[in-house]
């Protein structure tokens, strides 16, 4: 039986790393329904919006480059949003896996908790499906700090989306995919790797979660009415071994992370007698 899978990010149905990742996918043959929001959703964590019109959700075909016969879908919703109806069948028979991304940025440390890319694969896996998200490490500091202030990114920078390397992050997840299929139920993957040919890469390494990501948010200026955030640089270095620090290596790296589980090192014991 061919698997069945969603493609999915939070960077927009537009966004080149979707449509490589697509590619990539449908390359491999199996059976690719790719559904995205309209617009971009970045830092949404597996927020559950939507827009809807007349009481429904909006929903938009989107056919994309390359790609005849693969059903595309621009939402008005966060991912993972998109991700659970998708799970219910409002694009087609429900997938057996959900890949997200390729987003552009890496998504790596603690700081995957906000990332609606790795949000979408949460809500995969809380609902019984395995996941990956699949991101490309193209943002540095400087182009973060403007996208978080509110300020359009570098022109220029978007301008060389179209020369990134989308198909190295595409091709690693896919090599990936067997481990993810043969994994426990409810597995999710966090793949990211860096903006290189895929010949150029030193390899594909296991990555444990720095304990911050690439850049760290900071109060830049408070005062009556108003905040003002900015992002920055770590002011440690990343720790051997960690997602961070492998990508910074020039290696890819994987994480297996989980959703929400319970924490068993606790002491909550007799709580349960109490009246």
């Amino acid at each position: 039986m061919t698997l069945r899978v969603l493609i999915t990010n939070d960077d927009g149905i537009a966004a080149p790393g979707i449509q490589a990742l697509a590619w990539a996918a449908r390359q491999r043959g199996l059976d690719v329904v790719v559904a995205a929001p309209m617009e971009e959703a970045s830092g949404t964590s597996a927020a559950m919006s939507a827009m809807e019109r007349d009481g429904r959700v909006v929903v938009n075909d989107h056919p994309l480059p390359d790609l005849a016969g693969v059903s595309a879908y621009g939402v008005a919703g966060s991912p993972g949003f998109i991700t659970l109806i998708a799970l219910h069948g409002a694009f087609g028979p429900p997938p057996s896996v959900v890949l997200s991304g390729v987003n552009r940025g890496a998504n790596a440390g603690r700081a995957v908790l906000h990332s609606g890319t790795v949000g979408a694969a949460f809500t995969a896996a809380t609902n019984g499906c395995r996941a990956m998200a699949v991101s490309l490490d193209v943002l540095s500091a400087g182009e973060a700090t403007a996208a978080s202030g509110g300020a359009a990114v570098d022109a220029a920078a978007r301008v060389r989306d179209a020369e990134r390397h989308w198909g190295t992050a595409a091709r690693v997840a896919l090599d990936l995919l067997p481990r993810l299929t043969s994994a426990p139920m409810e597995s999710v993957l966090n793949v990211n790797t860096p903006d290189l040919p895929h010949g150029q890469l030193r390899g594909v390494r296991r990555g444990t979660l720095a304990s911050f990501g690439q850049v760290q948010m900071t109060v830049a200026e408070s005062g009556h009415g108003f905040v003002r955030t900015s992002l920055e640089e770590p002011g440690q270095a990343a720790q051997p071994g960690t997602d961070v620090a492998l990508l910074a290596a020039g290696y890819a790296s994987v994480t297996a992370i989980r959703a929400v589980t319970e924490a068993t090192d606790i002491d909550l014991t007799g709580l349960d007698e109490q009246s």
